[in-house]
């Protein structure tokens, strides 16, 4: 298996959010919310099982995945868009692809050390740095 994204990851910064969010044609109160977030992010992976929650005090997002396998996202309180999305390896990261009305979507993530990197979008990249609170070793895999 690559990398073992398990645990429970605080986000510490973030770069070009606002003008990644604007591209995405988030009506604006809801990019004013999302500015003032530090949302955490809870992943939990059994091999090419995943589920991501992210977790904030404004509204949590779940996303269940099998890499590799095209699903149907609904984003529903996010962006307010439904999309076929696939999640691969390439080599040790995740590459999301979503493939909808919009064009340009996804994001990687991958891990350095104890920070998960995630960027996002095509053209207008959000760069988000997450440190591990639980290391992924003490954090128990679901079955």
């Amino acid at each position: 298996m690559p990398a073992d994204f398990n645990g429970y990851w605080k986000m510490v910064s973030n770069d070009n959010f606002e003008e990644y969010l604007k591209a995405l044609d988030v009506n604006v109160a809801v990019r004013k919310i999302a500015n003032l977030l530090k949302p955490d992010k809870e992943i939990l992976q059994n091999g090419d099982h995943m589920i991501i929650k992210t977790l904030s005090t404004f509204r949590n997002y779940i996303m269940e995945f099998d890499v590799g396998k095209e699903f149907e996202e609904d984003l529903a309180g996010v962006d307010d868009r439904k999309c076929m999305t696939t999640v691969s390896w390439d080599g040790d990261k995740l590459l999301c692809v979503q493939n909808g009305e919009k064009e340009g979507r996804g994001w990687t993530q991958w891990i350095e050390g104890d920070e998960m990197h995630l960027l996002t979008g095509r053209e207008t990249r959000c760069l988000v740095f997450c440190h591990v609170v639980i290391a992924s070793s003490l954090f128990h895999h679901f079955g």
